[in-house]
């Protein structure tokens, strides 16, 4: 599965199958990028990151490993097995504590996150607001959270969602400019101001 290297290069890239790949080509193909990512069957690579994704990531897992009780783990940039065709990787993930094995996981099950967290970045705006919480809500991941900049003065806002247990959908239940604070998937109050992005 692999495509004839461009003169002069000595990368060689997979060639996709007819189907698309699967979440097992996902952990099996050799020589992936880090952080690759499996959406529709289509792997997804990622862009350098700006300071802004990467210093809120942290901010956020801060905050979240602070107030998180011993029954959750929280983790940065795993896979998240959602079927046979798709494998994304949220920023953040909040999970059962149960499903971290040791340090040789490299992916969790759907079933096992209870939050998921992407930070919008340009290249993966689209994917971060649609195709992404869709596929979680699909899933049955029970709550979302985006996290973009806003204003003239690029500061931090969290949009907070919750699934609709009818129509497997996710609904908006707060819009978070200077504190996130709410009570699930437990209770959390982490400063997002901009101050605080810059103490980091």
């Amino acid at each position: 599965m692999t495509a004839e290297p461009i003169a002069g290069q000595s990368s060689r890239w997979p060639v996709p199958p007819q189907d698309g790949y699967t979440v097992d080509d996902l952990f099996t193909l050799p020589d992936l990028p880090p952080h690759t990512e499996l959406i529709d069957g289509s792997l997804v690579f990622v862009s350098p990151q700006r300071d802004f994704r990467s210093t809120m990531i942290d901010l956020l897992m801060a905050g979240l490993r602070g107030t998180a009780s011993p029954a959750v783990k929280i983790r940065r940039e795993m896979t998240v097995v959602l079927d046979r065709r798709n494998g994304p990787e949220p920023d953040i993930s909040v999970v059962r504590a149960e499903a971290v094995t040791g340090p040789e996981l490299t992916r969790f099950r759907a079933a096992d996150v209870l939050l998921a967290v992407e930070v919008v970045s340009p290249d993966s705006e689209a994917r971060d607001r649609n195709a992404k919480p869709q596929k979680y809500a699909a899933a049955g991941i029970p709550n979302f959270w985006l996290v973009e900049m806003a204003g003239t003065d690029q500061h931090p806002v969290v949009r907070v969602y919750e699934l609709a247990p009818v129509s497997k959908a996710y609904a908006l239940t707060g819009i978070h400019h200077d504190r996130l604070k709410t009570g699930v998937p437990f209770p959390i109050d982490i400063d997002i101001t901009r101050d605080a992005l810059k103490q980091l």
